[in-house]
């Protein structure tokens, strides 16, 4: 019986796409947190978004590899988006197709983007579910906040299921967010054995990583940016008393140059203060914009609406932080592939994307009786953006060298090869613990790996609700960090008249741990089984799957990265 039912698997999902759905292997099971209130009326309103097959994806991969990589004559030379747009734009054919679908369904409410990649329509119920047979939407609710999904597959009309890559608003439920004031996977707090814990702050950070009173954003062309999604946000009033009590000693903005999108009300979120007061901290004096994504049913998918957005302005931040991911199977195969064209076409234009590589270790999917696997997330896993992991001090009551945190996130993805620029690096790390790594089942080897480089992440300091708030960890903590120390090398960079960083992992690892206190002690959490026992992979010399290449020692970090 389970033999059968192996086979008919790969039968069905053939079918499927022959049947004109997309995204046949999306995972549409609904979260058990979020509550199906019914049926959306048929004159609901819905925005879904079309993301139209693009042109010349191979090109742009090999012109982010060119202008990526110091050793090639097309380092820094970065494109527009009016370049970027010209090389991916979808065809007329595609184009032609997508809208007169859409016309004969009556659906003209409609708005592209600078790379007209992406459409953006509005329609009602009714007509989605004419238009998306097998589609069936309904309300769901948490913590008080709405969404419309819908929890079956999709099709699309088989003339033009070859011209998109997927549609937007049906699935993806938006992940719980981890909440960086609790750090391990069973949700309770960390505290420290005994005494006052040394605490991260911003003195502390800079302390750690050799940063003076002198290093400070100067450059007037410079900035950073945070995205938010979950319904977070930031309070202004927050931010300034946080600089205030920890700014003191250099010279520091107390406000966000610029929010995208729409803040929420009530009270702030922690995730987003915390980003927000320590992109400010590290990247200091530098010019922050907040991208915001809640709104009338979360804007459908706030982390897609957020990638639209970036297709869609010419003027950006040169260094995103993003603490957002998603388990790597719980998506299709066809958004992660799109979404990694997104990264690219944000790393050509010299945009340095990072993303927090989670608090769950190496993460646990159950696979059956007895049988478990290692869970990589998404966008941690994409091998276009560089990813965060996080680091503990040894001595929680001094200021002292560090060690893994055993919430960082790390490992190897199932979807996506590992890319040239890391593969001598991996097999080095895999060759010198190969005696001591979980059993292969467990993870791809030949996946892409990360994190990439690490900070610290454990027992931050925030101000939430005017208030200082201690025991705030997470990799949520160290990613803005990082953030702000790349976009002060873009600063000084930019002052020298040289091109922003844009996608590092290239110059990165090229480094081979240049610049970076290595991290060679501790392990991360794994499966609570009888195989691994709840750990993951270990620390060791030079690179590793839980703390990447290490952590910034600034001073030297600047200097590798404005070398020529």
């Amino acid at each position: 019986m389970n033999t059968l039912l192996f086979l008919s698997i790969p039968l069905l999902l053939s079918s499927l796409v022959w049947s004109g759905y997309l995204e046949y292997d999306q995972d549409v099971l609904i979260p058990e947190d979020w509550i199906k209130v019914g049926r959306v009326r048929p004159s609901e309103e819905l925005e879904l978004t079309f993301a139209l097959k693009q042109q010349n994806v191979d090109l742009l991969e090999e012109t982010l590899r060119l202008v990526s990589d110091p050793d090639s004559a097309q380092y820094g030379k970065h494109l527009t988006l009016e370049e970027v747009s010209s090389l991916v734009r979808p065809s007329e054919l595609t184009h032609k197709v997508v809208r007169q679908w859409l016309q004969s369904h009556g659906i003209t409410d409609c708005l592209t983007v600078h790379t007209q990649d992406f459409l953006q329509c509005t329609m009602t119920a009714e007509v989605a579910e004419m238009l998306l047979p097998g589609s069936r939407f309904h309300l769901y609710i948490r913590d008080g906040h709405s969404l419309v999904r819908s929890s079956a597959p999709y099709a699309v009309d088989n003339d033009v299921h070859q011209h998109l890559d997927f549609v937007g608003g049906l699935h993806r439920f938006p992940p719980k967010g981890q909440d960086p004031s609790k750090a391990s996977s069973n949700g309770k707090k960390k505290q420290s054995k005994v005494g006052v814990h040394l605490g991260v702050t911003p003195a502390i950070l800079r302390a750690r990583y050799n940063l003076t009173a002198s290093d400070v954003g100067t450059a007037q062309n410079n900035s950073q940016a945070v995205a938010q999604f979950l319904e977070q946000y930031y309070s202004p009033a927050d931010l300034a008393e946080f600089m205030t009590m920890f700014g003191r000693s250099f010279q520091h903005l107390s406000q966000v140059e610029r929010v995208v999108g729409t803040q929420g009300r009530g009270k702030a979120g922690i995730e987003a203060t915390l980003d927000v007061e320590y992109i400010m901290s590290t990247g200091a004096n530098i010019s922050t914009w907040v991208f915001t994504n809640p709104g009338r049913h979360e804007s459908q998918e706030p982390f897609l609406q957020w990638m639209v957005l970036l297709s869609n302005m010419s003027d950006l931040p040169r260094v995103h932080t993003i603490s957002y991911g998603d388990d790597e199977d719980s998506l299709s195969a066809a958004y992660m592939m799109r979404i990694n064209t997104e990264f690219m076409k944000a790393g050509v234009r010299g945009i340095s994307l990072l993303f927090a590589s989670g608090d769950s270790g190496a993460g646990c999917r159950h696979m059956g009786k007895d049988r478990n696997s290692f869970r990589p997330s998404f966008p941690a896993s994409s091998p276009y953006v560089t990813t965060v992991g996080g680091t503990s001090f040894k001595n929680p009551f001094k200021l002292t060298y560090e060690v893994t945190d055993y919430i960082s996130g790390g490992g190897f993805s199932n979807v996506f090869k590992m890319p040239d620029y890391q593969a001598s690096a991996v097999d080095a790390y895999l060759k010198s613990v190969g005696a001591t790594l979980p059993p292969q089942s467990y993870y791809n080897t030949s996946g892409r790996a990360y994190p990439d480089l690490a900070a610290l992440s454990d027992n931050y300091w925030v101000v939430i609700n005017r208030v200082p708030v201690p025991w705030v960890s997470g990799t949520s903590a160290s990613t803005p960090v990082v953030g702000g120390m790349l976009a002060l090398i873009n600063d000084q960079r930019l002052l020298k008249g040289l091109p922003v960083l844009g996608f590092l992992n290239p110059r990165l690892y090229k480094l081979k741990g240049q610049a970076l206190f290595d991290v060679t002690e501790g392990c991360h959490l794994g499966c609570l089984d009888e195989q691994v026992q709840g750990k993951g992979f270990c620390a060791a010399p030079s690179w590793d799957p839980v703390t990447g290449w290490g952590t910034p020692n600034y001073p030297a970090l600047l200097a590798a990265l404005l070398a020529e």
